[in-house]
């Protein structure tokens, strides 16, 4: 079978299948609860397979892989950081956050806050965090079904981010969250065994001694013992130190707040089961990122580096090619096509994740709680949550487009920066200190999220980095700009305690009797779950 058509096959199987999937789970959907939480009737380890599927996304599967596959040990670091996360979730956030909000994360700060500033501002950094998440998704998919086809024609990679927008908005219009949770677990199932199936051949190659796998790793990359030590992407400069030490605060403190993943965390029926759910994804991620050591450094042992695009994003694809048989083979054409399908099933499951997540927020945040004063009939709201779906998948589709010469998992470090610099210090006041208060919520949020933000606009991401050998400009916009005055492309660093400091100062600076004496009651139920069930505003 021809090497396309293979490929197409098996892209419309995944598309196929994840399409059945919601469908199905949309004939068992009526009201609010279904539809953002999935009827609270997950087990912990259907629960704990979603989580995965959702954190397992396109930057962890191409992204990381690539990274490892360029700079060695260096790029091995994300990996660490992405699953040493989950003990910061796990610890501080899982069963308190499930216990005391219904579907978002402003539910828990509405709960003893004033209404209508607390929700636009968690509203507004959910859909910030959720678009930079979605940037890389499709910014992968682009890039994978351009290499699938064989082409490097832009206006190819741009209708594939059209038609990912296309599809990631169906998910969320018609299959809400049960549809999502379920397409995340066949797509998480399927990328362990496709990971897993690519760990053994590549291992095979080297008689599943990952000593020899190293030592060939560092010979091909033409860098030597320097690939499997520290400093090689972050350790040439004192600034380049402060970026890896800015990159990896953000990953470990960024999962607690990421918003597609809090809301994981009201899907299943007890907050017992929350902490069980992140029990089961943390064995799962683990052995994933195992994984991806193998798929990086096989990469860098197997093939070419320096044919591989910049970014790095198609090294895990052209290693299972390679382990298949090479380029023009059968074996290798199949297992390209198997792991481009299971990437792009991937893609489709996370984009949906991050879009309903987001437009679940503009709806019952900002439609329900502040427009309608909490007034509007569950119809009304999931309908304002499929046009806020539409509306954020285009916005996606417009931003990601510009953004495609960025290494997607740069762009999910970026969204992890966010989270951890607005929502985590807002969470975390919010349980355990009494006197925090809506000013203080305010100010965390919005001073961690301009913080973030702002220091990526003035940083090397967006200009002065100049052109690359083959006279690429490397950064986005044009190189006769440079407003690059803060040196750091990973702004955690300075915007995460910031938004720390903002919460601290914002809150002294005025007492809020009313968000005092309602904390006991939050405490009661975060600790107990008594009354988790009723409506959490006042």
């Amino acid at each position: 079978m021809d090497h396309q058509v293979l490929t197409t096959v098996l892209f419309l199987a995944v598309v196929a299948l994840t399409i059945g999937i919601t469908i199905r789970a949309s004939r068992s959907s009526s009201g609010t609860s279904d539809f953002y939480a999935g009827g609270r009737s997950f087990s912990p380890i259907q629960n704990g397979l979603a989580i995965g599927g959702d954190y397992m996304s396109a930057a962890s599967f191409l992204g990381i892989s690539g990274i490892i596959a360029l700079s060695g040990y260096d790029g091995f670091l994300y990996s660490i950081g992405f699953l040493v996360a989950w003990l910061v979730a796990l610890l501080l956030v899982a069963e308190m956050l499930r216990n005391s909000g219904r579907f978002t994360m402003a539910d828990q700060l509405a709960f003893r806050m004033k209404q209508k500033p607390v929700r636009l501002a968690a509203a507004t950094s959910t859909v910030v965090v959720s678009i930079f998440y979605l940037l890389a998704q499709m910014v992968g998919a682009g890039t994978l079904v351009a290499l699938l086809l064989g082409v490097d024609n832009q206006a190819v990679k741009n209708i594939v981010i059209f038609g990912v927008g296309a599809l990631m908005i169906f998910y969320v219009t018609v299959g809400g969250m049960k549809g999502t949770t379920w397409v995340q677990i066949v797509k998480a199932v399927l990328l362990m065994t496709g990971s897993a199936l690519i760990v053994v051949l590549v291992l095979a190659q080297f008689d599943f001694n990952l000593s020899s796998l190293l030592g060939a790793a560092a010979d091909n990359s033409g860098k030597g013992q320097a690939f499997l030590e520290p400093g090689l992407k972050y350790g040439a400069t004192l600034t380049s130190k402060l970026d890896f030490v800015s990159l990896g605060i953000a990953l470990v403190l960024g999962t607690a707040g990421l918003p597609h993943i809090l809301i994981r965390f009201y899907t299943v029926p007890t907050a017992k089961d929350a902490r069980k759910s992140v029990l089961w994804a943390i064995g799962l991620i683990g052995v994933f990122y195992l994984f991806t050591l193998v798929l990086g450094f096989g990469a860098a042992a197997l093939l070419d580096t320096s044919t591989l695009d910049k970014s790095g994003n198609l090294a895990a694809p052209r290693l299972a090619e390679e382990v298949g048989g090479g380029a023009g083979s059968t074996g290798g054409a199949i297992l390209l096509a198997l792991i481009a399908a299971v990437a792009f099933a991937t893609i489709l499951a996370v984009v949906a994740g991050l879009t309903l997540t987001s437009s679940a927020s503009v709806a019952h945040d900002v439609y329900n709680n502040v427009i309608k004063k909490g007034k509007a009939t569950e119809e009304e709201e999931i309908k304002v949550t499929r046009y806020a779906a539409a509306g954020i998948g285009l916005v996606a589709i417009l931003l990601a487009i510009p953004a495609q010469s960025l290494n997607i998992a740069f762009l999910v470090a970026l969204a992890f920066a966010v989270a951890a610099s607005a929502n985590l210090p807002t969470i975390v006041f919010n349980m355990f200190w009494r006197r925090f208060n809506t000013r203080g919520a305010l100010w965390s949020i919005y001073g961690g999220l301009i913080s973030a933000v702002g220091l990526v606009i003035f940083s090397p991401v967006m200009s002065g980095k100049g052109l690359d050998a083959d006279g690429k400009n490397l950064s986005l916009l044009p190189t006769s700009i440079d407003i690059s005055w803060f040196p750091l492309e990973n702004p955690g660093i300075v915007s995460i305690p910031l938004g720390f400091v903002f919460g601290i100062i914002g809150t002294l600076s005025k007492r809020e009797p009313a968000a005092e004496d309602r904390y006991t009651e939050l405490e009661v139920r975060a600790l107990t779950g008594s009354g988790s069930e009723k409506a959490t505003s006042h």
